[in-house]
């Protein structure tokens, strides 16, 4: 009668049986099969993350897009507003001096909040802390 591989619920008499060579072969095999299965999860992750901020990114461009034109036909009002009483070089001068530092302080607090993307792997460290406790325990 041909011997069949031990499972999950093999007798434990079974199990000292096996060569030390074909529990290392085991062994090998599945942590070969869990970095396999660790990485394919990181890839969906980042895959998954990487989704989300070019949408985001596209969305982003669009509302910008927008606000930049109706504030370009807000700054020609407020400039011709102001040609109504004082030289029109003048209006714009101010208007342009006035933008361009509300412009500088703003490029200052982007500054600040600037950080590398964070990229979200949660499960993925997550299952590594699980593999590592699991294979604390059998040793």
């Amino acid at each position: 009668m041909a011997r069949t591989a031990p499972t999950e619920f093999a007798d434990e008499s079974e199990l000292e049986h096996e060569s030390a060579t074909t529990l290392l072969g085991r062994l090998i095999s599945a942590f070969t099969e869990l970095v396999r299965n660790e990485v394919a999860l990181a890839k969906a992750e980042l895959s998954d993350s990487t989704t989300r901020a070019r949408s985001g990114i596209v969305a982003l461009i669009g509302a910008v897009s927008t606000l930049l034109a109706g504030s370009l036909a807000l700054i020609a009002a407020i400039i011709l507003g102001l040609a109504k009483v004082m030289e029109p070089w003048l209006a714009a001068l101010i208007v342009g001096a006035v933008i361009s530092v509300v412009g500088l302080l703003l490029l200052q607090g982007a500054r600040r909040k600037l950080v590398p993307p964070h990229l979200e792997i949660e499960r993925t460290r997550t299952a590594v802390r699980q593999d590592v406790d699991v294979l604390a325990r059998r040793t």
